[in-house]
């Protein structure tokens, strides 16, 4: 059974009803009722939350107007609905329990790695409400949808907008024409030559992968930066790693847009580079930073029109 099942999952007598028991990485709990009010400390379990209509009445955010996020500092690809469903702004990057208590949450949840996890305040938050840590990093988005909706009640709203983007896939599969393999894909900083590689264990890789593209493999001995803790979805590439890190025969710049992409074909260190010389190098739109449902069904739109 993969891991992301067994760390959170739902004790399959009780799917129907409530209480609920639900398992995560500090143990077993226990919740009582349907939450009705959920805050996400996380801005990337937001999305997903919203896709499948759960009562998530807050959420942390990232800086505003970056190129990732809009005016609230929430992903591009969720933050006109968020505002439809006034979802409350807790803070900007650093998290906060006085902001999340003031939410009177009856759930709340933290995501376990990345920029955005608040793990860190797991205790005080704890003392709150019911507090579960998610895992983003090893998982589809589609894993993580069904979790959370198991973990809301939602299940059915998590497997109709599954249904609605298999559909989806099933036809730009159909009609695209794969470029050559294997593929890198990345999250390129132009500034600072730096790029996070996504793995194949990222929600990227993993629908790259159902849409028969390869990531290229690992050159042996590449040596990489992990500031962000031990990560499984990403490998920081910087330096003279870039270019190494960067083998495929194409290349797939997540959140980025066509600017990123003349960035790095002007990259002196990366004009050798297959997916350069060749002009491979395709961008995915800047709303793509994290994958949920909307972002996802984004991408799908992205290739069909790249590869059609």
């Amino acid at each position: 059974m993969p891991l992301c099942e067994n760390r959170c999952r739902l004790t399959s007598a009780t799917a129907a009803d409530w209480p609920r028991q639900v398992n995560d990485s500090r143990g077993v709990h226990t919740l009582e009722s349907k939450p009705t009010r959920i805050v996400s400390t996380s801005v990337t379990l937001t999305g997903s939350l919203l896709a499948i209509d759960a009562p998530v009445i807050a959420s942390g955010a990232t800086t505003p107007n970056n190129r990732v996020a809009d005016a609230q500092g929430f992903l591009r690809q969720w933050g006109d609905i968020a505002k439809q469903r006034k979802v409350a702004r807790l803070y900007i990057g650093e998290p906060s329990a006085e902001a999340v208590a003031a939410q009177m949450p009856d759930l709340i949840l933290i995501s376990a790695t990345g920029g955005d996890s608040a793990l860190a305040l797991y205790d005080q938050l704890s003392a709150i409400a019911p507090t579960l840590i998610i895992n983003y990093d090893d998982k589809s988005w589609q894993e993580l949808l069904t979790q959370l909706g198991t973990m809301t009640g939602h299940e059915k709203q998590a497997a109709e907008r599954i249904a609605a983007f298999d559909k989806q896939l099933a036809q730009v599969k159909q009609q695209m024409k794969l470029p050559p393999q294997p593929v890198n894909a990345i999250v390129y900083t132009a500034a600072a030559h730096t790029a996070n590689l996504w793995t194949t264990e990222s929600a990227q890789g993993k629908l790259l992968h159902q849409l028969g593209f390869t990531l290229a493999a690992l050159p042996d001995g590449l040596h990489t930066s992990k500031s962000q803790g031990k990560r499984h979805d990403i490998i920081q590439l910087g330096g003279e790693n870039l270019a190494t890190g960067l083998n495929g025969e194409g290349l797939f710049v997540f959140a980025g847009d066509e600017k990123d992409v003349n960035a790095i074909y002007a990259n002196p260190l990366l004009a050798h580079l297959p997916s350069v010389k060749n002009k491979r190098v395709w961008a995915l739109g800047t709303e793509t930073f994290r994958l949920d449902y909307y972002s996802a069904m984004l991408v799908l739109d992205r290739l069909n029109a790249l590869f059609k």
